[in-house]
């Protein structure tokens, strides 16, 4: 009876660790959740838009100049939470980083604090869902977790390639399909480079822009600086992409015995 009385015990305390642990699975997205309803509770989303950059444009620039290190250190690390806690701003404030430090630099920092930015906010993800698509449905959508996981890198470059779903819906979605780390931060980087840079170079750019638009009191969108040209050349990226990923699974369906 005694026996019986331990095991019982030793039983309801590792369901309550389990439990705890369940909890603390959800404490960085419940984090991120927090951080966004309060940034924008605090109106912060008012700097993260190019009328912000008008107004202040000398200022940054004067800001900049002063500070050679801090600044891009600086705009670094506010990139990174920016996208860590799915600030809708990515494509903006990778003008700011041209306009502020040019397309190349500007480029390679942002490339770099995007990247790290997404990392954190797919681990957050993965913690508390982990591979679900996996292991709480079937049937097709099943299959589309394990391509994907299969493929990962080919159908996530293609993702960050052609920018046609949001930024931050490409950095969660992953993590409910168990893509390892190493395969996200690669995919990521790589993938999201034409367009940090194509941002960025508009941003380097923007300076003429902006003054016509305050002699004529007009508003710059970014709508105004994104052409067609642009948008078919991530689209022609990511077909390129992708026809690289069909080929290779059709070599891989004609080698003998598959």
């Amino acid at each position: 009876m005694t026996q019986r009385m331990a095991t019982d015990n030793i039983a309801r305390q590792e369901d309550k660790a389990r439990g705890r642990a369940a909890y603390w699975r959800f404490v960085p997205v419940a984090v991120i959740l927090a951080g966004l309803a309060f940034g924008y509770l605090m109106g912060w989303q008012r700097y993260l838009s190019l009328d912000f950059l008008a107004e202040s444009r000398d200022w940054l620039s004067a800001f900049v100049a002063a500070h050679p290190v801090a600044a891009p250190l600086g705009f670094a690390v506010l990139y990174t939470l920016a996208v860590a806690f799915s600030f809708p701003a990515a494509s903006v404030l990778t003008v700011f980083a041209g306009f502020l430090f040019g397309w190349l630099a500007g480029g390679l920092i942002v490339a770099v604090a995007a990247t790290a930015g997404a990392t954190a906010l797919f681990l957050a993800c993965r913690s508390a869902v982990g591979d679900v698509l996996k292991k709480g449905v079937g049937g097709r959508a099943a299959q589309l977790a394990e391509g994907f996981e299969r493929d990962a890198f080919s159908y996530l470059l293609v993702l960050r390639l052609a920018p046609v779903f949001p930024f931050f819906v490409v950095n969660i979605a992953p993590a409910f399909c168990a893509v390892p780390l190493r395969t996200y931060v690669a995919a990521t980087f790589l993938g999201i480079l034409p367009g940090t840079f194509a941002y960025a170079y508009l941003g380097h750019g923007l300076g003429s822009v902006l003054e016509a638009a305050a002699e004529s009191g007009t508003r710059v969108q970014l709508a105004d600086l994104v052409t067609p040209q642009i948008t078919l050349a991530f689209a022609a990226l990511a077909a390129v992409a992708l026809l690289a990923t069909v080929l290779r699974r059709l070599r891989a369906g004609r080698r003998p015995g598959s």
